[in-house]
């Protein structure tokens, strides 16, 4: 075979010049399974799953001083004589999850702009219903442990985990019209922002005014540079990692800084779609001008303006959203996982104040949600301020409490907040994992029993043939 037209099947087939055949096609082959199962929204939920049951056998495991040594490995960094150091669970807890903060914030920010959060009449119901489904557990947990000991965990059954729940809900398949899963997710992001406001303010320590005005200057920094027009996502890191450690040094969880900023992210795009064709069709007349084959330094400028275009019609919102969603969902949750849900169970260690803090978290995840949904959706449509959607009743809406019960990411986050005690935390953690893995259930079986399934197009057309039939 010629040189020429090797080259030519490489390029028809889009394979790089240096790749060896029969592993690239092993590659291809191994890749398709993947993306199918990256694709799928429930995979996070399930992976998170399987790490969690990973961290519960390994910390009850002949082996579980080694996870506790694993997470209290120290981590820092040290310049003459200056050393910064925390342990590993705190890097992952402190450092890691401000990245999934930043995506929550960057999923609120698009929420609001151009989601179900975007008109008032569309976002009264979730905003109701969310609100309905953080107060209700709040306060079943406050009435179970309410003494002053334990009270600190009342925000722990407020949360939403929104990867198990899209998990639960696309098991059911067809029996979830997709409005359930448009009210589901604007429920979530409502969740996670009420979630956000609550450590900002009770679950930070005494504030220090000066790490305040680092982190505010920081944010200003990020405003200026929007205003002069820079679009390089790498040059935001320095004063985004400078708007962190104020917050660190104020006494404010830094995961609110990867919110804030988030919020702060440009949700418009520079160019329009007519932009880019017109752009398009500039840069294919300019290389029809050079002629085939065209000098690489001839074709970079051209290229450099096409792919400017390309990145530069989509939003700073949505391509953040798109780069660091796979990494949140596959990498930094399911590390967070492994390094939170990791509950020895001895039951010694579950006294009266422990059993207390696990009953508030379950009772107020597994009941308070369902009931505090389904309650304020009723008082909503009731009033008139919001409205079911078409094709969403009284069924729906009790799946739709009962799968936000699963609150696992967010909850086991604020629970490491909320206790500093040893056997406390880690009857919080349990009564987390209990309710999540009860609401799954739950959920799912009222799913299939009350929730029928939609007919495809396929059915709907021979159920419609058939009614003809006995018609005629």
């Amino acid at each position: 075979m010629s040189t020429t037209k090797r080259e030519q099947r490489r390029v028809r087939r889009r394979v790089p010049p240096e790749a060896w055949g029969p592993l690239q096609a092993l590659a291809r082959r191994a890749r398709g399974p993947l993306d199918r199962f990256l694709e799928i929204e429930a995979a996070s939920g399930m992976l998170l799953v399987a790490v969690a049951i990973v961290a519960v056998v390994w910390a009850n495991s002949p082996w579980r001083e080694a996870y506790v040594a694993l997470w209290d490995t120290p981590v820092g960094l040290r310049v003459g004589s200056f050393t910064f150091e925390r342990s590993l669970q705190w890097f992952v807890n402190d450092v890691l999850m401000v990245v999934f903060f930043f995506v929550v914030g960057l999923e609120i920010r698009r929420e609001i702009h151009e989601g179900e959060l975007s008109e008032w009449r569309r976002a009264a119901l979730p905003v109701i219903a969310a609100m309905g489904g953080m107060v209700v557990p709040a306060l079943i947990y406050v009435a179970i442990a309410g003494a002053p000991s334990t009270v600190s965990g009342w925000g722990v059954p407020m949360a939403t985990d929104i990867a198990f729940a899209v998990g639960i809900l696309s098991i059911l398949g067809t029996r979830v019209p997709p409005a359930l899963r448009v009210l589901l997710l604007a429920l979530a992001v409502i969740d996670d922002l009420g979630a956000i406001l609550v450590i900002a303010v009770f679950y930070s320590g005494g504030v220090v005014w000066a790490g305040i005005g680092v982190a505010l200057a920081s944010l200003g920094a990020i405003v200026v540079m929007q205003r002069a027009g820079v679009r390089a996502s790498l040059a935001y890191v320095p004063p985004a990692a400078v708007a962190w450690a104020g917050t660190y040094a104020a006494g404010v969880h830094p995961t609110v800084a990867g919110v804030v900023v988030g919020l702060m992210t440009p949700v418009q795009a520079w160019l329009r779609p007519s932009d880019l064709r017109r752009e398009a069709s500039r840069v294919l007349d300019r290389l029809r001008t050079l002629g085939f084959p065209a000098a690489p330094q001839d074709l970079a400028a051209p290229v450099h303006d096409l792919m400017h275009a390309v990145v530069e019609v989509r939003s700073p919102v949505a391509r953040h959203v798109e780069a660091l969603h796979p990494w949140v969902a596959y990498g930094v949750m399911p590390v967070f996982a492994l390094a939170n849900a990791g509950v020895a169970i001895d039951p010694g260690d579950f006294g009266g104040a422990a059993v207390r803090v696990a009953a508030g978290i379950a009772v107020g995840l597994a009941v308070g949600k369902p009931v505090g949904v389904a309650l304020a959706c009723a008082l909503a449509t009731k009033v008139g301020v919001g409205r079911l959607p078409a094709g969403i009743g009284a069924p729906e809406v009790l799946v739709l409490g009962t799968v936000a019960g699963v609150g696992f990411t967010m909850s086991l986050f604020i629970a490491q907040l909320a206790f500093t005690d040893a056997h406390l935390l880690a009857a919080a953690k349990l009564g987390v994992l209990g309710a999540s893995v009860v609401a799954a259930l739950v959920g799912l079986g009222l799913g299939w029993a009350m929730l029928a399934p939609m007919p495809t197009a396929g059915a709907a057309l021979t159920a419609n043939e058939a009614e003809q039939s006995t018609d005629a």
